[in-house]
């Protein structure tokens, strides 16, 4: 009998022998390997969708150093397309904006810039002293700006973030999280035209001057990585190294970041890595493209009947390579009996992304102009063509 126990015990411990390092192997496989093993925090996300393709810490509060200056662009832009400033503006440095120290473009107090320059000495040489002059020029004073940009932060539903300044020198309670980094980067990638300057490797300013100040952009990738053309990089010492990088091949476009990297050189390399897993791994299924015509909003009582909406930017979604593209479909779904004041940017409805029946992912759609109340007049001829069917 005890042979036979005996026997058992070792046919089961043959069996263990052949099969555990088979089940070990499966395990370690299955555990997704860390591209970003030096940094303190990191997210891959795809900049159409906003889906999250890989993190670690993301939502890990830090020191954000220089790429606070996203939000700074972020604002910029905006102003622009809002019509308060134009690029061609003229803005002059105060006392205060030229004291900045760290990264720099050596401005003069009463010097005078135009917006473009500025931008572009903020995206290119992270310009702390561009940053606060541009912040004084749309908000009247740094203070006034920063609670600007912690509003437009709770807008985008950055909740693990608060500003203290515009430019990410040490301040106490200035922090932010990859997650919200990426958030804000991706809005701002909504404004095409920043890869103007967040992806020129070199430029000048006041090249015509007796002085002119050589730009070399601080993030090397836009050199050195096919299809990088941004994003911000920082450093302070307590942050150590940090990069909001962005880079596009054949209409997929991604956003990474990573926080508190030992050097520029691991940072880099690290962003590389996120970057190839990226194109190796996944690609985009557009849905609309910039400019294609999405519907039309009908406004009861407006100065406008109808508006023709458009794709003010590329809509797709995040797929595996290999992943079937059968049963994606989308829809316009419309806010009802929206009534006029309708303001320009307003929320008037979404396009509703579907795989069979589960939502995949929605964006949102603005009203591309200001629709007024109409007049008695307009109502009545509207009516009046109506009734006789020339409406």
């Amino acid at each position: 009998m005890l042979k036979k126990v005996c026997g058992a015990l070792l046919c089961i411990q043959i069996v263990l022998t052949a099969v555990m390092p088979a089940v070990l192997a499966k395990e370690e496989k299955a555990q997704p390997v860390d591209l970003t093993p030096s940094a303190l925090s990191a997210v891959l996300m795809d900049a159409d969708s906003g889906t999250i393709i890989s993190n670690k810490n993301m939502d890990t509060k830090l020191p954000p150093a220089s790429i606070t200056k996203v939000m700074t662009m972020l604002l910029i832009v905006e102003a622009v397309d809002a019509g308060k400033i134009k690029m061609t503006d003229k803005v002059s440095t105060s006392e205060y904006a030229a004291s900045m120290g760290g990264s720099q473009i050596f401005l003069e107090p009463g010097e005078e810039m135009s917006v473009e320059e500025m931008l572009k000495g903020i995206a290119m040489a992270s310009g702390n002293d561009a940053s606060v002059a541009m912040a004084e020029k749309i908000a009247g004073s740094e203070e006034n700006f920063v609670a600007m940009m912690n509003e437009r932060a709770k807008e985008l539903g950055m909740n693990n973030t608060h500003f203290v300044n515009c430019n990410g020198l040490p301040a106490e309670n200035h922090y932010s999280t990859a997650h919200d980094i990426a958030i804000m980067s991706r809005e701002l990638l909504k404004h095409s035209e920043i890869t103007k300057f967040t992806g020129s490797y070199q430029d000048y300013l006041r090249k015509d001057s007796a002085k002119p100040f050589w730009l070399v952009n601080t993030n090397k990738l836009v050199r050195f990585y096919t299809g990088a053309d941004g994003l911000k990089t920082g450093y302070t010492g307590e942050a150590k190294f940090c990069l909001s990088a962005t880079a596009a091949r054949d209409g997929f476009r991604v956003i990474a970041v990573v926080m508190g990297e030992p050097n520029t050189k691991t940072r880099n390399a690290e962003v590389a890595k996120l970057f190839d897993y990226a194109f190796a791994q996944y690609t985009n299924f557009p849905i609309f493209k910039a400019g294609d015509a999405l519907g039309e909003l009908k406004v009861s009582k407006g100065s406008l009947s109808t508006v023709p909406l458009t794709a003010s930017r590329s809509y797709s979604i995040l797929l595996k390579k290999g992943e079937t593209k059968e049963g994606i479909r989308h829809e316009l779904q419309l806010q009802q009996d929206l009534m006029p004041p309708i303001a320009r940017g307003q929320s008037i409805g979404k396009v509703v992304v579907y795989k069979n029946d589960a939502v995949l992912t929605e964006y949102p759609v603005e009203s591309p102009v200001d629709v007024a109340k109409a007049g008695w007049w307009t109502l009545f001829k509207r009516t009046a063509r109506s009734m006789f069917g020339n409406e």
